[in-house]
């Protein structure tokens, strides 16, 4: 099983971005490590404070949030 389980956070309403290159030192989130790389983050927003599982592994269909694809994976 990959180590790269989800991270599950409480967030407030607003805009966030979701790193897509795992080199964020911020991770889950985009901190702009991915300069000079063709990932991008992506971008999504809260309109409510929510607890949501944030995928690591970056293997997941549904960007940003983890769909249990880090459990099917070496």
């Amino acid at each position: 099983m990959s180590e790269k389980l989800p991270m599950t956070v409480e967030l407030e309403p607003g805009t966030y971005y979701w790193c897509s290159c795992g080199k964020s030192k911020k991770e889950p989130f985009c901190d702009g490590s991915h300069q000079g790389t063709t990932s991008v983050p992506v971008e999504f927003v809260m309109n409510e404070k929510k607890k949501v599982s944030l995928c690591t592994c970056r293997r997941t269909k549904k960007a940003p949030y983890c769909d249990g694809t880090h459990a099917k994976v070496d």
